[in-house]
């Protein structure tokens, strides 16, 4: 029985290793893209969403807190970086859709910052929230690394702030084509640019799967938001608080 015990510990010391935080969030996104392929693909089965789900689970199971997770995935965040910037080569392959397409593009992502923003918070404002959960929500559209980065600086919670930009990522990148479907709106670089715009990685990852075009223009967008966002919030918080 000792011999039993000794080799739980070893293998929930492995599990909680950094080799082994690693391979569980690994793990838990090939298990998502699995249930994806066996429904067929339907959007509402997010890759990341149940690796969210799975891997949570998991580590409250080992006892292992979010601190102890984040630091052991590092190499997991690091990647992301040249992922993202990745994102460029589709991109560079619809270089000539960009043709009369740069202005109103700039004007639309710009915009639609100031809108987000001001929604969000005005929303938060209306509903009761104080003015910490206000500047929190406020970079919500853009990606999670900005989001903490503008947050902090707003005097914001990073953390939570994070949390709101992955949850508003996953419900733009589930429900995003569908509302465009309705809205009659069928040009790919559009719908690239809302969903990108909004649901940021995510996004730009579903729309990859749909249509290269409109995968391009969502990752163009996520950029250009961050962009426009780091550059607008400033001034926009001004106005608000």
């Amino acid at each position: 029985m000792s011999g039993l015990a000794h080799a739980g510990d070893v293998v929930l010391d492995v599990a909680r290793s950094p080799l082994g935080l690693i391979g569980i969030t690994l793990a838990g996104y090939q298990a998502g893209r699995w249930l994806q392929a066996r429904v067929g693909g339907h959007p509402a089965v997010q890759p990341v969403l149940v690796a969210i789900v799975l891997v949570g689970a998991t580590i409250t199971l080992l006892g292992v807190d979010y601190a102890d997770y984040r630091s052991g995935v590092e190499l997991v965040t690091f990647w992301l970086g040249p992922a993202t910037v990745a994102l460029a080569i589709p991109l560079h392959r619809q270089a000539a859709q960009l043709r009369g397409f740069v202005l109103p593009m700039l004007v639309a992502v710009v915009v639609g910052v100031v809108v987000s923003v001001t929604s969000a918070v005005l929303l938060a404002r209306l509903l009761g929230a104080d003015e910490v959960l206000q500047r929190t929500l406020a970079p919500k559209a853009t990606t999670t690394p900005v989001a903490i980065a503008l947050a902090d600086g707003l005097g914001g919670i990073p953390p939570l702030a994070a949390v709101f930009a992955i949850v508003i990522g996953i419900v733009a990148a589930l429900t995003g084509p569908a509302v465009l479907n309705v809205l009659r709106i069928r040009d790919r670089r559009a719908r690239g640019l809302a969903v990108g715009a909004v649901s940021h990685g995510i996004g730009a990852s579903r729309m990859l799967r749909e249509d290269e075009t409109e995968g391009a223009f969502a990752g163009l967008a996520m950029g250009l938001t961050a962009l426009a966002a780091s550059l607008v919030l400033p001034l926009l918080a001004l106005l608000l608080w």
